[in-house]
């Protein structure tokens, strides 16, 4: 006879809570501990080699040997390629003060293959701040977040905030918002799928589209409803942005950026303003996600003008490093001559006494 369970529910779960909380703990703890230590060695490691002993091989021979009576005493961790690994961490970082205690040792090795110094404190800072996994990390370091964020806004911005890391992106949604998407993590079948799929691949990928979608960004809900005087109008996503305090309404297009698009989307943000905007709210955003963009419509239609519609394409295969590369220069391009163009407008606007 099967003895009767005496532990209520909520015990369990408190105490499983609380046992769960400490090895969390205990294993941040061991973490920032190791990274630390890694980071010793390495110092200890460049130092001894500064000490005139450089030559190449009498430098092999005396990790090599160092190695092996670490492992005699340590264990595995001290091979000759990780006493490489921690030399190397300390040459890439060698501020102590800098290291980020959140930061796992993977963290650090996989920060250590970024070759420009703004672009892997940037990302450092920012895998710290939003508690990005070593996944995450690397699929950000693989679409070229860094990049496509110089490339979509003023790239003073982002390097002050790489350097200083104590104020947000400016209060302007066009900094939060990117340009192209990659949703990969969707795995969307080639030429076979339908918007429904594209949004239903979202909502069942909805911690890997927030990463991709941006900073502050919460889902609120799918098919919003709005039910007017003439009928009932649904949105696809609606998302929230905590550092804008605002909404941000997002339509899934499968074909190039049309006007009528961009006329839908502003009737939606109009109508979101007046039935479902809150008072402490700020101005609703609009977000057209198309799988082509129309750089006519975008020039003269609203999308030009308005400072809460957007379009961006999105690109639901991952593009490889050669093709990235390139549409990151198309769209400096881009940003260029509408730069030279509003120079020009400027000095040909005749100017007006006071």
């Amino acid at each position: 006879m099967a003895s009767k369970d005496l532990v209520p529910g909520t015990l369990y779960q408190a105490i499983a809570e609380v046992i769960a909380q400490a090895r969390q703990q205990v294993r941040q703890a061991v973490n920032q501990h190791m990274v630390q230590a890694y980071w010793h060695i390495g110092r200890l490691i460049v130092e001894q080699e500064q000490q005139g002993q450089q030559r190449a091989e009498y430098g092999k021979q005396q990790l090599k040997q160092l190695s092996e009576r670490l492992q005699a005493e340590f264990g595995k961790g001290f091979d000759v390629g990780n006493l490489r690994n921690m030399r190397q961490f300390y040459l890439t970082f060698p501020k102590h003060y800098t290291l980020r205690s959140v930061l796992s040792w993977s963290h650090y090795r996989t920060l250590m293959r970024i070759e420009n110094p703004a672009a892997r404190q940037w990302y450092a800072d920012e895998a710290a701040d939003e508690n990005w996994s070593v996944r995450a990390l690397e699929r950000q370091i693989g679409t070229l977040y860094y990049e496509r964020l110089l490339a979509s806004q003023d790239k003073s911005t982002v390097e002050q905030e790489a350097q200083e890391k104590t104020e947000p992106l400016q209060d302007d949604p066009k900094h939060y918002l990117r340009d192209p998407y990659i949703l990969d993590f969707l795995n969307l079948p080639d030429k076979t799928w339908q918007e429904s799929d594209l949004e239903q691949g979202i909502i069942s990928n909805l911690q890997q589209f927030l990463l991709e979608l941006g900073k502050g960004f919460a889902f609120v809900e799918r098919q919003q409803r709005i039910r007017t005087d003439d009928g009932d109008y649904f949105i696809d996503l609606v998302f929230y942005n905590f550092h804008l305090k605002c909404f941000l309404l997002i339509d899934l297009k499968m074909h190039k950026l049309t006007h009528q698009d961009v006329g839908q989307m502003d009737m939606y943000v109009r109508m979101y303003e007046e039935h479902k905007r809150r008072p402490d709210d700020n101005p609703t955003i609009g977000l057209i996600l198309c799988s082509e963009r129309n750089n006519t419509v975008a020039k003269y239609s609203v999308l030009s003008e308005s400072k809460q519609l957007f379009a961006s394409k999105y690109l639901t295969a991952l593009p490889t490093e050669e093709e990235l590369a390139r549409e990151l220069e198309r769209e400096r391009e881009r940003v260029l001559r509408l730069k030279e163009a509003a120079a020009r407008y400027q000095s040909d606007t005749p100017q007006q006494d006071n």
